[in-house]
């Protein structure tokens, strides 16, 4: 990883800075700080995967948004270039970006964040939510299987699908706004990026009901889908041994699913 990440960055004409490598889930990304040849400020991620799984959804997420939603006035670092490689039965892609300066807010998540910043939020996803995308985030025939698995009611009806970013969590978001971390993005029922931010908050219950009041569709009838499609897939994490933290407060949340 480390040499293609290098053969990118002269493919792509940066220099990358040291002491800034970061490793992604499973070692499958690897980024670093960068600048272009006019200095300015980069990131050069790196992914990789089986030669054969180099397309879809995954694979065109960060390469798509740009070409959809640009930089979305500000909240979404631009992707600057995109260099593929393919070696020994392994494909690589670099994507070449803006660089976000300001540190994610993954520590902690009960900061005091500003009115504004929760504005700048909802606006924004309220943005992403009215894009017209054949790209699926989330397939009904999961909703129809995973919920009665894991939250223990039937799937309730999908009244209203949008477009969600469909990753929205504390390790991909800064202050001031932006939004990381594009590659899943596409069409989820609606609320789904609410419910995701309010998943990875149940630990933190101040945080928590601030979402809720943020955004009122959790906790509405508009909103079950949603709601109940994210504790279930966060149930299904936690069965496989992630996010083991959070699996007393998610049983909590099924249960409140289950009574409405």
């Amino acid at each position: 990883m480390r040499a293609h990440h290098a053969r990118a960055a002269k493919a792509l004409d940066v220099q990358t800075e040291p002491g800034g490598e970061f490793w992604g889930w499973a070692r499958r990304t690897l980024g670093a700080p960068a600048r272009t040849a006019t200095g300015a400020p980069a990131w050069l991620r790196l992914v990789s995967v089986p030669e054969g799984k180099a397309s879809g959804k995954l694979w065109d997420g960060a390469l798509d948004a740009q070409h959809v939603f640009g930089d979305l006035d500000g909240h979404r670092p631009a992707l600057l270039a995109v260099h593929d490689a393919v070696d020994d039965g392994t494909a690589y892609r670099a994507e070449l970006s803006a660089r976000v300066d300001q540190p994610v807010l993954s520590d902690d998540p009960i900061l005091q964040l500003p009115d504004s910043w929760w504005a700048d939020l909802t606006g924004t996803l309220e943005k992403v939510s009215a894009v017209d995308t054949d790209r699926v985030a989330v397939r009904q025939h999961y909703i129809d299987r995973a919920i009665p698995q894991f939250v223990g009611i039937p799937a309730p009806a999908v009244t209203c699908w949008t477009t969600a970013h469909s990753d929205v969590h504390w390790a991909n978001l800064t202050e001031p706004l932006r939004l990381l971390d594009w590659e899943g993005w596409g069409r989820a029922p609606e609320g789904f990026d609410a419910a995701t931010l309010y998943a990875y908050t149940l630990l933190q219950p101040d945080t928590a009901a601030r979402i809720r009041t943020v955004f009122p569709i959790l906790g509405s009838q508009a909103g079950l889908a949603a709601e109940a499609t994210m504790c279930a897939q966060m149930l299904q994490t936690v069965a496989r041994g992630d996010n083991l933290v959070l699996e007393d407060r998610l049983r909590d949340w099924a249960e409140e699913l289950r009574r409405r």
